[in-house]
């Protein structure tokens, strides 16, 4: 296979739910996003073979195909395809790991991976039409093999099965903001964040012909432990708060991949090499485990240990998810997130994989270091993992 770099990575700020980026059609937003890898890199965007996008409410404005609509918006060169793929959760992880495969396998020589999700305008569910006649997700012939659960439900059972407290997830949801104040007030993100001018919206809900400018994650909250110990729980029997929970979301993030060949030929300096990636399979039920097979197998395929890790971008979805895949790896927890989770800066579902991707490979440059490992749980049981080396 071909040697593949990332050699951009850009994100929007994370608007929280019914904030600054809600006014925001998410062709828009994706666009935006899609052409600032070329304004910073310099390449022609006509050199991208393909586009893979991801987005998981795919209805409304999120529809027939987003990725597309997006490049199109935002005046990119029409000759460039582009699909739109649902990996739930994982989405624009997934369609990165794609873009990669795309490139890797000699199929295109550049191409970008990328996601949106404007989860105020498209929530949750959007996708399940009360339309009766069209059927639903899940019918009897599944249950016959699999309990049909919640996220919320796999979550806590995953703290009872992995022994995690209330006190545990509470402590990781504190960490969580504590490190994104931190990278925020150090400035850690300066170097990934594209910011957004977002229509103001009149009464009547449509734009009223000015904008705001949006710059900053707007999901981090001033907690203490005390704080979070008084929040409801989500599940009468559960551990999970909206305090140790993954916020909702609207934000859109992409990657420019392209072979090492092609990166000389127009002069470029990757920022990172994508090692290896994966999609793995797992418990349905529990739902949230992907991530402990997904980093299991980057680090079995490629001999190598959590030791050799030094940083991981890992969603935290729930705090549970995060704390279960630590019992199981053993990492360095200063490693993991560094920068703060999903808890403290949002998770705007099918965006994030490819946030993740970009918080990964610009936190390799700010702190030098050598190797990350990007995974991320899914709806439905999957696991996404994608293994990059810097670039010095």
């Amino acid at each position: 296979m071909r040697e593949v770099v990332v050699v951009e990575a850009v994100r929007s700020p994370l608007g929280k739910r019914n904030g600054g980026l809600s006014s925001m059609h998410a062709i828009d937003l994706l666009g935006q996003v899609q052409a600032e890898l070329f304004k910073r890199s310099g390449v022609n965007p006509a050199e991208v073979g393909q586009v893979v996008g991801g987005c998981v409410g795919q209805v409304g404005m999120q529809s027939m195909n987003v990725a597309r609509n997006a490049w199109l918006t935002a005046g990119l060169p029409l000759e460039v395809a582009a699909t739109t793929v649902d990996a739930q959760c994982g989405s624009s992880q997934q369609a990165t790991n794609l873009a990669y495969a795309l490139v890797a396998g000699g199929v295109v020589d550049a191409a970008v991976g990328c996601g949106v999700e404007v989860m105020s305008a498209v929530p949750m569910g959007s996708t399940i039409p009360r339309e009766p006649n069209v059927g639903k997700p899940i019918n009897k012939n599944y249950w016959e093999h699999y309990e049909f659960t919640s996220q919320f439900e796999g979550a806590d059972r995953i703290a009872k099965q992995w022994g995690i407290s209330r006190e545990d997830t509470d402590a990781f949801g504190k960490l969580s903001q504590d490190r994104a104040a931190q990278a925020w007030e150090e400035d850690r993100f300066g170097t990934q964040i594209l910011s957004i001018d977002a229509p103001d919206l009149g009464e009547d809900g449509k734009p009223a012909g000015t904008t705001h400018t949006v710059s900053r994650d707007e999901g981090l909250r001033d907690t203490t432990l005390e704080a979070l110990a008084g929040l409801r729980l989500n599940q009468e029997h559960g551990v999970h708060t909206a305090g140790t929970s993954s916020q909702i979301s609207d934000g859109a993030a992409a990657v420019l991949l392209m072979t090492r060949d092609k990166a000389n030929e127009l002069g470029l300096k990757p920022l990172a090499t994508i090692v290896d990636s994966c999609l793995v399979g797992s418990d349905p039920v529990l739902m949230l485990t992907g991530p402990i097979g997904a980093t299991q197998k980057l680090l079995a395929d490629n001999n190598m240990t959590m030791g050799d890790i030094d940083v991981v971008e890992i969603n935290e979805a729930f705090a549970s998810v995060v704390l279960a895949w630590e019992k199981e790896l053993s990492p360095n927890m200063d490693t993991v997130n560094p920068n703060g989770g999903a808890i403290a800066l949002g998770h705007p579902l099918g965006g994030t994989g490819a946030v993740l991707l970009t918080k990964a490979v610009h936190e390799l440059q700010r702190t030098n270091k050598e190797h990350a490992i990007v995974t991320m749980c899914c709806g439905g049981g999957l696991g996404t993992g994608t293994l990059l080396r810097a670039e010095g």
